[in-house]
C-alpha cells in the first residue's frame, strides 16, 4: 500500500485509516477513470473533497484488526476498556466545535449537529459507565445461575460469554456520521472486538474527521479502529465466522448484503438497521386542545425537520382519530410555518437545513411523487424548490443547494400498499385517519415492522391497548402524555440504554440496549465440567470448589484481613454454632416492631404450613451471621454495601443453632480506585447442616493494607 496523497487529484481526497496509518491511492490509481466520487456541500453545491478506495488492499485491513486490534484490546480488561470509552468521550468533548462546523456542510443544523456529535460522545460515556458498573473487570461474562448435572454435584454447567475472535465491520448511513459510528464503536470495543468503519460518502468526511481525533489523542490500542473512506463492495469477501456486520442503510441494501455466501453460508454474523415506516398514533383522548394534542403535534413537526427529516426514526405515517385528520393537518402546518425556517445552518435562526445532497433531494422528490401517484395528495407544503436563507442571511432559491420544504399528505384509502410501503427520507410525513382502536392497531401493523412508533395518550386504558397491540411489530414504542411531554427525550431519539432496531422491513436486527449489546460481539459458550474447572475458567467460585477456610486458631488468615493484593477466590471462614433463644426472637420482634405473627404467637405459628410454630426472623438469623463472620478491627474491609440473592430457605425455630460460611466468591480491582468489589458467598445453615439462608454480601476492599 502506498501512503502517499494522490498528486494528480484535483480536489483532497477523504483518507482511509488502515494498518494504523492514513492512506490515499497513489496518483495513478487515483486518476483511473471513475475512481474518485464526489462530495460537496449540501448548502451550496461547493466541492468539498474526492473519496477513493482504488488500491485498498481489503483482506490486509481485516487480517490488521483480527491480529494487531484483538490483540491491543484482549490485553485490557473489560473495565479497562470501558475506562478508556469514558477518556475518549471527554477528549472529544473539547472538540465538538470544529465538528460542528464540519457537520453544517452536511446541511445539519446546530440542533442536529449537537444530536449527532454529542449523541455519539454521550454514548461513549453511558457504555464507559455500564461498562464499569454492570460488568466484571475481567475477559469472561457469566450468565446466569450454575446448573448442577450430577447428583453429587461434581459436574455443573453454565452459560459464559467470550468476544468473538474477528472484526466487527460497521457500515453506516450518510444521516449521522457521528453518531452512526460511535453507537456501533462502543460496544465493540467494551466487547474487546476491534471495528471497521464503513461511513457513506456524502457525509464520510466527517467521520474521518472524528477517527483522526480519536487516533491523535492516543488513547486507543493499536489496530482497534480502521476506517474505509470509499467503496468497500469486497469487503464481505474477506470476513468468515469469527466477524460479524452492523449495518444501517437502505433495505435493498442490506437484502444483498445479507445474500452474501459468507453470510449465507459462511457463518458471517449480520445485524441491519433499515428503511422504517415508524407510526405515531394519537388516542382518541388526544382531541385539538388537550396538551396531548399539542405534544403529538409538536413531536411530528420534530421529527419531519430534525436533519430534514433524514432520519430512519422519523415519524412517515401520523395515524390520528378520523374526524381530526384535517385538524391535525392544519396544526402541523401551522407549527412549521411558525418554528421552521430553512436555509444554510451556517446562518442566523435557520432550524432546517439542506438534506444530503442533490441526489437524495432527487430522490425523496421522486418517492412523493409515487406516492400523490398512488393516491396521497399534498395537504400541506410543496416540491417547488424553497426560498430559503443563505449563509449572508439574504433569501433566495439557491439551485445548487439540497433544500426542500416540508410536505405532509393525505389519503382517502388509509390502507393504499405505497402509503405503508414507500418511504420518502426527507421532511415528509402522511396524516391518515382511523375510526377505532383496532383499525390503528391494523395501520400501524402494515408498515410490515418498524424501529419505534408513539401512543400519545393520557388514557391508561388505551395506552395498554395500542402498546400492547402494536409492540410485536415495533422495536421501541414511546408512551407520549402530559406527564412526560418535556421530558421525553423524543420519538426519533435512540437511547444508549434501550434496544434500537425493529423486525421485518426496520432489518430485524438491535443495536444498543446497554449491555445486550457488548453481548452481540461476544459468543455465548455452554461450558460443563466440575465446580473447580469452572471457577478456574471464570475467576468465579462455584458452590462445590475447594475453599481455603482460615484457621480459627489464627485471626491473621481470616479473610476479611486480606487486601485484594493477597485475597483469592475460594479464600473463606467457617463460624461456630449460635444458639437462638425465645427470649432472642421475642427481643428482635419487639425492638423492631416486627411482630408478625410466625414470630410472636405459638399458636398460629404452628397453624401456618410453613412453620413448626414461632420460628425466628429471617433478618435477625442474617444480622447474627455478620457477627459471626465479621472480623470486627479495622482492616482491608472498608465496607458493606449491599446484599444480593437473599433467600430464606429452612426455618429457624428457638433452640436450634445456626452456623455461616462465607467464601470470596468473585474479585473486582477497580481500575481507578486503590480498592475493589468483594462478592462473598454467604451460606447459614443450622445445627443439621440443612442451608437455612443463602446471598451474596458486596464489600469494598483495599488493594494494599499495611500489615
Amino acid at each position: 500500500m502506498t501512503t502517499a496523497a494522490a498528486e494528480s487529484a484535483q480536489t483532497t481526497i477523504v483518507p482511509s485509516y488502515v494498518l494504523d496509518g492514513w492512506w490515499t491511492p497513489s496518483s495513478e490509481a487515483a486518476g483511473a477513470a471513475g475512481a474518485l466520487a464526489e462530495v460537496r456541500d449540501a448548502s451550496t453545491g461547493e466541492l468539498l473533497a474526492a473519496v477513493s478506495t482504488e488500491g485498498l488492499d481489503l483482506g490486509a485491513v481485516v487480517r490488521h484488526g483480527r491480529s494487531v486490534g484483538q490483540a491491543g484490546l484482549g490485553a485490557l480488561t473489560i473495565h479497562e476498556r470501558a475506562l478508556k470509552l469514558k477518556e475518549l468521550a471527554q477528549f472529544l468533548n473539547g472538540h465538538r466545535n470544529e465538528l460542528y462546523e464540519l457537520s453544517y456542510k452536511t446541511g445539519a443544523t446546530k440542533l442536529d449537529s449537537m444530536v449527532d456529535v454529542d449523541g455519539g460522545i454521550g454514548v461513549l460515556f453511558t457504555f464507559g459507565s455500564k461498562g464499569r458498573r454492570e460488568l466484571p473487570n475481567s475477559h469472561v461474562i457469566v450468565e446466569g445461575p450454575m446448573e448442577v448435572l450430577s447428583r453429587d454435584g461434581s459436574f455443573v454447567g453454565e452459560h459464559i460469554y467470550s468476544r468473538i475472535p474477528g472484526v466487527a465491520v460497521q457500515i453506516n448511513a450518510f444521516n449521522f456520521p457521528v453518531w452512526g459510528m460511535l453507537e456501533k464503536l462502543a460496544p465493540a470495543f467494551v466487547a474487546g472486538v476491534p471495528t471497521i468503519v464503513k461511513p457513506a460518502t456524502p457525509t464520510g468526511y466527517v467521520t474521518e474527521a472524528v477517527v483522526r481525533l480519536m487516533i491523535d489523542s492516543g488513547i486507543l490500542p493499536a489496530g482497534s479502529l480502521q476506517l474505509i473512506s470509499g467503496s468497500a463492495r469486497t469487503l464481505l469477501d474477506e470476513l468468515d465466522y469469527r466477524d460479524m456486520v452492523s449495518f444501517t442503510g437502505s433495505a435493498s441494501t442490506a437484502n444483498l448484503l445479507k445474500s452474501h455466501p459468507n453470510v449465507v453460508h459462511g457463518g458471517v454474523r449480520f445485524t441491519s438497521e433499515t428503511d422504517s415506516l415508524n407510526a405515531a398514533i394519537l388516542g382518541p383522548d388526544g382531541v385539538p386542545g388537550t396538551p396531548e394534542f399539542d405534544a403529538f403535534v409538536r413531536s411530528v413537526v420534530t421529527e419531519m425537520t430534525v436533519k430534514a427529516g433524514q432520519k430512519c426514526t422519523a415519524i412517515r405515517r401520523t395515524i390520528v382519530p378520523a374526524g381530526i385528520v384535517d385538524d391535525v393537518v392544519a396544526a402541523i402546518g401551522a407549527r412549521v410555518a411558525e418554528k421552521v425556517v430553512i436555509g444554510d445552518p451556517r446562518a442566523e435562526g435557520v432550524t432546517m437545513g439542506a438534506l444530503a445532497s442533490v441526489g437524495q433531494l432527487a430522490d425523496v422528490r421522486d418517492a412523493v411523487e409515487s406516492l400523490v401517484a398512488a393516491g396521497g395528495r399534498i395537504a400541506w407544503g410543496s416540491l417547488d424548490a424553497p426560498e430559503v436563507v443563505t449563509a449572508g442571511g439574504a433569501k433566495a432559491v439557491v439551485s445548487d443547494g439540497a433544500f426542500m420544504s416540508p410536505v405532509v399528505l393525505a389519503w382517502d384509502d388509509v390502507r393504499a400498499a405505497a402509503l405503508h410501503g414507500t418511504e420518502a427520507f426527507g421532511p415528509v410525513s402522511s396524516v391518515v385517519g382511523y375510526s377505532s382502536i383496532e383499525e390503528a392497531i391494523e395501520l400501524a401493523a402494515l408498515g410490515a415492522g418498524s424501529l419505534v412508533a408513539t401512543v400519545c395518550t393520557n388514557d391508561p386504558a388505551t395506552a395498554q391497548a395500542l402498546t400492547l397491540g402494536i409492540a410485536s411489530h415495533h422495536g421501541r414504542v414511546l408512551v407520549l402524555n402530559r406527564e412526560d411531554a418535556r421530558t421525553s427525550t423524543g420519538h426519533g431519539s435512540p437511547v444508549p440504554h434501550l434496544v434500537h432496531g425493529g423486525p421485518g422491513r426496520a432489518g430485524g436486527g438491535e443495536e444498543l440496549g446497554g449491555i445486550r449489546s457488548v453481548k452481540h460481539h461476544m459468543q455465548r459458550t455452554a461450558i460443563q465440567g466440575s465446580p473447580n474447572m469452572l471457577t478456574a475458567v471464570t475467576g468465579v467460585w462455584h458452590k462445590g470448589a475447594d475453599r481455603h477456610l482460615a484457621d480459627p486458631a489464627d485471626p491473621s488468615a481470616h479473610p476479611f484481613r486480606k487486601s485484594l493484593a493477597e485475597l483469592r477466590v475460594g479464600d473463606a471462614v467457617r463460624s461456630e454454632l449460635r444458639q437462638v433463644a425465645l427470649e432472642d426472637i421475642t427481643a428482635f420482634a419487639n425492638e423492631t416492631g416486627d411482630r408478625f405473627y410466625a414470630h410472636t404467637n405459638e399458636e398460629a405459628a404452628a397453624a401456618n404450613p410453613f412453620f413448626p410454630g414461632i420460628v425466628a426472623h429471617g433478618y435477625l438469623l442474617v444480622s447474627w451471621a455478620a457477627g459471626l463472620f465479621v472480623s470486627p478491627e479495622p482492616g482491608p474491609v472498608l465496607a458493606n454495601y449491599g446484599l444480593e440473592n437473599l433467600r430464606f430457605l429452612t426455618p429457624v425455630p428457638a433452640g436450634d443453632s445456626i452456623r455461616v460460611t462465607l467464601t470470596a466468591k468473585q474479585i473486582t480491582p477497580r481500575v481507578t480506585d486503590e480498592y475493589g468489589e468483594v462478592c462473598w458467598d454467604a451460606v447459614i445453615e443450622n445445627q443439621n447442616d440443612e442451608i437455612v439462608a443463602t446471598y451474596d454480601v458486596l464489600t469494598l476492599v483495599a488493594k494494599e493494607w499495611p500489615a
